[in-house]
């Protein structure tokens, strides 16, 4: 065996290493990443957090060196120095950084910490003035060889105080202007406060494939899938694990014809979804795409709405519920609010009647679980915040009520995992937040916030340090749509990211567990979910589908149709001969390919224009049978009276009857004579 080992070997040997080997391609990590950059100068590598700051961090971030293998291992075709750029991004080593083209930063001004310009510079013992021998001009001819370029001249400076600038000269080209310390505080101080947060926002994909503003978003807790909603009536799935870098949708389907999609909801199991359209019924559809069933509509000439089995009227947000997966929330525009059991479509198990100054029927816009499922928020037209808590024997009214909370609409709702802070996002363009223990007054206003769509929404991070939401494009501004970001501690402005120059941001998302960033965006015409993530802080997700490459296409996936002549085969079974000559010659005649009737030219036939040559359909019969001669054009009509007058006096046809009887006519004489008497 070890003889032909060594034979194999030896013969081995003689050929190169990829003869007989069809390797696959592999894909630069760092050429992938930096197709989706996006634009602006690329980020420094986050700092290695300290103890005390270390529990601020998302917990999905803290990636650690041993993890970085994993992580990027987890990524398919990857080269060896890709995952070596990729480790050394998320270890923070600045070395790998400087080859990924990522720039370190300097740090408190010290030339030590900057990045080497021109050739290295001289010993510490080197002195402008040696020429290679001593200071008295002792063994010139020993040690006196010049290497290189001829050294700068020596400056000539009066004062003694210059000296040590005499004896380090300048080698190589100039160093870079040095900037103000105090700018360079500042730059410090704002690079620090987006390394404390850590966004990941350095690269950037966009899941096209609607027409229209995408209104509704949803990613399953597992972070494989994602749920795009829009306003051309679709719904279409994207799979994080089965794209490639082509980034299309694996299912698109219309739930309801003609409706708008308002919200799209994922189960705390993921394996089913809610879907609230337009229309007064929501659906559920299993992982698939795939309808499991569809609430049943109420009766809408019944007035008291507690004795309804269903909405009546178009919903406006749904929400499952985040800890039982047969439970949902639906509210609509009747104004009333409903939770169902998915396991009974033809009735609800509650309804709740918002309390209302007036009596009446107000729309609820939106509604909201809070974290455990415990307490429901609804949003009334009228601008108030109503919420109540699950408990026995608890019924329509509200345990909170806060009147004109907005001026306006409420679009958005969203509690903290704590159950102490309340966001809400109206069509008043403010952003309000709410302490849950004293709603008086709110905590902090927000304003200057367009927003111009009933499904804006709010976000908090996965550590709940930071909220987020969109805004909406105005007509005479030239600011796009925004993702702004806002500190909970602080309750101040601590970001914008621009999402789109021209497209309104309507929902939003930050997922744990991939810590990604989703937006969804869009106008009149189009539409679009931006992804937003960072190779050394996100995981999976984008990440899986960016660096796949779409599959090429071999000869097998070409399957070309035979064509077979059978001249002997019997007539049933036979071709049909062409008939391409008889088609065209039967296009050529107007009467068998039923051309249709040129419009008229000119001023028409008879002082009327149509093709008819009258307004009549009796007198065009009439004309092409030849009955009517129009030759009245051309006569005087008093000759053509009364060249029928013999005729008539002859044999009269109408007045025959009165023959004998008729009397004679007497006519009036002249007064003509008279008058010239």
């Amino acid at each position: 065996m070890e003889d032909e080992a060594e034979i194999y070997d030896g013969v081995r040997a003689q050929f190169p290493l990829t003869f007989g080997k069809q390797s696959k391609p592999q894909t630069s990590l760092e050429s992938v990443h930096s197709a989706t950059r996006r634009g602006g100068p690329a980020p420094a590598p986050a700092p290695a957090p300290d103890p005390a700051s270390s529990s601020s961090l998302p917990s999905t971030t803290s990636a650690a060196g041993d993890a970085g293998a994993s992580k990027s291992s987890g990524l398919p075709s990857l080269s060896s120095s890709s995952a070596a750029w990729l480790e050394g991004l998320r270890a923070g080593n600045p070395r790998a950084g400087r080859e990924a083209g990522i720039g370190s930063r300097g740090g408190n001004g010290e030339d030590g910490n900057r990045a080497m310009i021109g050739p290295p510079r001289p010993p510490p013992g080197f002195s402008a003035n040696d020429d290679g021998g001593d200071e008295d001009g002792e063994d010139d001819d020993d040690d006196g060889v010049m290497v290189g370029p001829p050294p700068p001249p020596p400056r000539n400076l009066g004062d003694d105080d210059d000296d040590e600038e005499e004896e380090e000269a300048m080698i190589g080209p100039p160093r870079p202007p040095v900037v103000d310390s105090d700018e360079e505080e500042e730059e410090e101080e704002e690079e620090e406060e987006e390394n404390r947060y850590r966004l990941p926002l350095s690269n950037e994909i966009v899941l096209k494939g609607h027409n229209k503003i995408v209104s509704a978003l949803a990613v399953d807790p597992t972070g494989s899938r994602v749920l795009s909603g829009s306003y051309d009536y679709t719904v279409r799935m994207f799979d994080f694990q089965g794209m490639n870098s082509r980034l299309s949708s694996f299912r698109d389907f219309e739930p309801v014809e003609g409706h708008q999609v308002r919200n799209l909801s994922w189960s705390p199991t993921a394996d089913r979804f809610l879907c609230v359209t337009g229309s007064a019924q929501a659906k559920i559809y299993d992982r698939d795409g795939l309808t499991l069933g569809e609430f049943v509509k109420g009766d809408m000439y019944i007035r008291d709405l507690k004795n309804t089995k269903g909405h009546i009227t178009g919903l406006t947000w749904g929400e499952w519920h985040p800890k039982t997966k047969e439970t949902i929330l639906t509210s609509s525009e009747d104004g009333s609010l409903r939770i169902w059991d998915v396991n009974d479509f033809k009735s609800q198990k509650q309804v709740i009647k918002p309390k209302l100054a007036r009596p009446g029927r107000v729309p609820v816009t939106t509604c909201t679980w809070d974290r455990e499922g415990k307490c429901i928020a609804g949003g009334i037209g009228d601008g108030s915040i109503q919420i109540w808590n699950l408990k026995p024997g608890w019924g329509s009214r509200p345990d909170i009520h806060v009147e004109q909370a907005h001026s306006d609409d409420i679009t958005g709702l969203k509690f903290s995992s704590d159950g102490k802070i309340l966001l809400t996002r109206s069509f008043d363009d403010s952003l309000k937040v709410w302490d849950l223990r004293l709603m008086k007054n709110p905590l902090k206003v927000f304003e200057d916030l367009p927003n111009h769509y009933a499904q804006t929404n709010i976000a908090f991070s996965p550590d709940e340090q930071l909220f987020l939401t969109g805004t909406s494009v105005e007509r005479e501004s030239t600011i796009g749509g925004l993702l702004c970001f806002f500190d909970r501690s602080k309750l101040e402005l601590v970001s914008r990211i621009g999402i789109s120059p021209t497209c309104s941001v309507v929902q939003c998302a930050w997922h744990p567990r991939l810590n990604q960033i989703f937006a969804t965006s869009g106008d009149k015409s189009q539409g679009g979910t931006h992804v937003l993530y960072d190779p050394t802080l996100s995981e999976r997700g984008a990440l899986v589908c960016v660096a796949r490459a779409p599959r090429k296409k071999s000869v097998d996936d070409f399957e070309l149709k035979p064509v077979i002549h059978n001249p002997h085969a019997l007539p049933m079974f036979r071709d049909q001969p062409s008939r391409k000559r008889q088609r065209e010659k039967i296009l050529k005649d107007p009467l068998k390919s039923h051309k249709p009737e040129l419009p008229m030219n000119g001023p028409g036939h008879g002082g009327r224009v149509g093709a008819s040559k009258g307004s009549l359909l009796t007198q065009y019969l009439l004309k092409q049978g030849g009955m009517i001669k129009e030759t009245w054009m051309d006569e005087d009509p008093r000759e053509a009276i009364l060249k029928h007058a013999d005729a008539a006096e002859k044999n009269p046809k109408f007045t025959r009857a009165y023959a004998e009887t008729q009397p004679d006519p007497v006519f009036a004489k002249s007064d003509s004579e008279d008058e010239d008497k």
